[in-house]
């Protein structure tokens, strides 16, 4: 299974995500995609197991065909034997429902719009881990604004800026492209001096400041790591903390995204 998001910066107006090909496709194209809207309906009403049987039923699949499915997804989703009115859920259950009943038609394409939005911590790992158990069974394309979901699930992952592609690469590539790394360092006594003689080095390319710690986005990482002691020592500070890390995803967005705003 590929796991592919888009990120996006809304547009003053809607955004037709498919085009008109899936507007004007017929029913054997339909069948072949699952959806989850970013906040799913439901008949309050119904139990799961209903509602999954209602919408396989929209589908014409066999009646013993629609159970067996609709026991297996349930329990997937964490729902099986649960006979609460789905008006009782909570916005997890809900969540995990809406992915169950999105995959009942076994599409090949499962479209999800801000998933785990809205999720305290406990109901977004649910749905995190519930997305990542259909690892071999479909592609899935999610769009979200929450990035360390991205990065807990996706292998791919295209950002977007105004409806247009800015880039689209799979994660690890993504991050290596930039060949950027940070490096946060914390000391006692003249941290501003530091900052000005990191500025001056070639492979520093930004230096953040915030109460004693330096935030420093460096080219090459490991020239960094070797002079950064030599340079504290040179300047009377002391060193509290030196810790060395990736940009994360963020970090990618917000360079990319900020340059076309600049």
């Amino acid at each position: 299974m590929r796991l592919v998001t888009g990120l996006a910066r809304p547009t003053s107006g809607s955004v037709r995500v498919l085009g008109s090909d899936v507007a004007t496709a017929d029913n054997a194209v339909r069948a072949q995609l699952g959806f989850l809207p970013d906040v799913p309906a439901f008949y309050d009403w119904m139990t799961a197991e209903e509602f999954m049987h209602f919408v396989g039923g929209l589908f014409g699949l066999e009646r013993r065909l629609l159970k067996k499915r609709t026991s297996l997804l349930l329990d997937t989703a964490g729902l099986e034997g649960v006979t609460t009115r789905i008006g009782g859920y909570s916005r997890g259950m809900r969540q995990r429902l809406g992915i169950a009943q999105a995959l009942v038609n076994a599409p090949r394409l499962l479209l999800l719009d801000e998933p785990t939005s809205a999720l305290d911590p406990i109901g977004r790992k649910e749905v995190l881990d519930l997305i990542d158990s259909l690892r071999g069974r479909t592609t899935i394309f999610f769009s979200t604004h929450i990035l360390g979901d991205v990065e807990r699930v996706c292998d791919s992952v295209a950002i977007l800026d105004r409806g247009r592609v800015v880039t689209q690469a799979p994660i690890p590539e993504l991050k290596a492209r930039y060949g950027r790394h940070r490096i946060l360092i914390e000391v006692t006594g003249d941290s501003d001096a530091l900052a000005s003689a990191l500025l001056a080095r070639p492979w520093t390319i930004d230096v953040g400041r915030e109460a004693g710690s330096l935030t420093v986005t460096v080219a090459d990482v490991a020239a960094a790591q070797h002079e950064l002691p030599g340079m504290v020592d040179a300047l009377g500070v002391g060193l509290v903390r030196l810790e060395a890390g990736e940009l994360t995803l963020e970090d990618v967005f917000v360079e990319l995204v900020g340059k076309r705003q600049r």
